[in-house]
């Protein structure tokens, strides 16, 4: 038990901000995680109904299409937690260690920013489904703004992410790409 304790004590530092953010993270891994689990069951019970029962579905489709995009985007922080991201560390690894902490710095900063612009349009694409009342075009016709709210969330996630992990690297409790010296 002592074992994980420090060794959340040494992702963080002790930094509330990075515990709390680092939390946030880990809940939308499993929300993601969950997300996933409901879009398998939806498709299973899609092809009882489809090629057992032979009947059509209604909504089934639309919902799994939400439900895996949803994952997907809120499921972009805990991977950026766990470091799950296709990394290259060639350059990384070449570089000397002072070189290599501006080249993480910027890296995340320019991350940062794209990751902003992102947040900053999906917000805007779905406060215009909220405030105008989109429906989808189908005979379900659910709200949009219930799966487009997935875009500013996980982008807005992503940037807190980005951001303690750019403060970890910055009070030094985390090393530039993750790599030893």
């Amino acid at each position: 038990m002592a074992g994980q304790s420090s060794a959340k004590e040494f992702e963080t530092g002790g930094n509330p901000f990075l515990k709390f953010i680092g939390t946030l993270s880990m809940i939308s891994g499993w929300l993601s995680a969950a997300m996933i689990v409901i879009a398998v069951a939806i498709t299973c019970q899609m092809i009882f109904i489809r090629f057992i029962l032979n009947q059509s579905t209604i909504w089934q489709t639309e919902a799994v299409i939400y439900l895996v995009i949803g994952a997907t985007l809120i499921g972009l922080p805990y991977v950026q937690k766990v470091r799950g991201h296709v990394n290259v560390d060639l350059i990384p690894l070449s570089l000397p260690k002072s070189i290599r902490f501006g080249l993480a710095v910027v890296t995340l900063t320019v991350s940062m920013a794209i990751v902003a612009v992102m947040f900053w349009h999906g917000y805007e694409y779905w406060h215009f489904a909220f405030e105008r009342g989109w429906r989808s075009d189908t005979v379900w016709g659910p709200p949009l703004w219930i799966p487009y709210m997935a875009l500013p969330l996980g982008f807005g996630l992503f940037f807190l992410q980005l951001l303690a992990d750019l403060i970890a690297i910055l009070l030094k409790v985390d090393k530039p790409f993750g790599l030893e010296d």
